[in-house]
């Protein structure tokens, strides 16, 4: 309960932050913001982000946002790159996709079996939905629309048997947002989607920890430069939140843009990998 109220407090703050950081507000202004001490928010903040909030709020400027995008001409120079920095990695998940269209799945999946859970996350609660060739559904939410997202799951995959396992679930969670392992973690995900949604979602799967690109690039790596509304569409279906970094795709003028799990958490979620990745390369240097 107060892992959750705390994300709460830091999602208010970095709300507040991103809306009024031209006019850099003190600790003590943005602490009776979210109704705690100064002390204590700054303790509370430094240690989910590992870095003071005067600190991340350089991260989620628009001057910081921009200069990421402009690093590389494409997302495969970004991974290449990656590739040969060891501090990229100590964050990150080797992911596996297999994706098929509905009706394949359809055909095969009758009586298959998913097991769901509800979990505490750095960025709040989320559902979780996993089959025995991998996790399926992986959803930000909060306490107004929790059954509404579980009602839609349940929905999508009606042909399948659902049901809820915390335990089962659980140990799925502490895989994916453990962050200490140097060597990424395997983990395979199953997604239904057309053939281009799967291609831009795999696409997806190529943007490194820390990394940020634009929906242009993201439409050139997919081999369709002039598709970008039909890939803005495909990354807001993603199916499998945080794993499938969408949160990773903003505007080319380097604005946030909108988040399916909503914008102030698509905020956390860059400024927290940008605060890892510096931590990183501090204790490297």
């Amino acid at each position: 309960m107060e892992e959750q109220l705390n994300y709460e407090r830091i999602e208010k703050a970095i709300e507040y932050l991103s809306k009024n950081f031209k006019t850099q507000p003190s600790l003590d202004e943005v602490a009776e913001i979210v109704n705690i001490s100064p002390f204590h928010f700054q303790r509370i903040f430094t240690e989910w982000a590992g870095v003071s909030p005067k600190k991340f709020l350089q991260f989620l400027t628009i001057d910081f946002l921009k200069s990421q995008i402009k690093k590389t001409k494409s997302i495969a120079e970004v991974a290449e790159i990656a590739g040969l920095s060891s501090q990229s990695r100590v964050y990150d998940l080797f992911v596996t996709i297999e994706g098929v269209t509905p009706d394949q799945y359809k055909n095969d999946g009758i009586g298959l079996k998913i097991f769901y859970g509800f979990h505490k996350t750095p960025f709040g609660e989320c559902l979780i939905a996993v089959t025995e060739k991998g996790i399926c559904g992986l959803a930000f939410i909060n306490v107004e629309n929790k059954n509404e997202i579980l009602n839609q799951f349940i929905q999508k995959w009606s042909f399948a048997i659902v049901e809820c396992n915390q335990e089962y679930t659980k140990n799925w969670i502490e895989k994916i947002f453990s962050f200490n392992s140097i060597q990424p973690q395997k983990l395979n995900i199953l997604v239904q989607g057309t053939n281009f949604q799967i291609k831009v979602w795999e696409a997806l799967l190529k943007i490194p920890f820390g990394a940020l690109t634009t929906y242009e690039q993201l439409a050139i790596l997919t081999e369709n430069s002039k598709a970008m509304r039909a890939v803005g569409s495909a990354v807001g279906k993603n199916p499998i939140a945080f794993l499938i970094p969408c949160h990773r795709v903003i505007r080319k003028e380097g604005k946030v843009g909108e988040y399916h799990w909503g914008k102030n958490r698509k905020q956390a979620i860059i400024g927290w990998e940008a605060s890892k990745i510096n931590n990183e390369g501090n204790k490297i240097c």
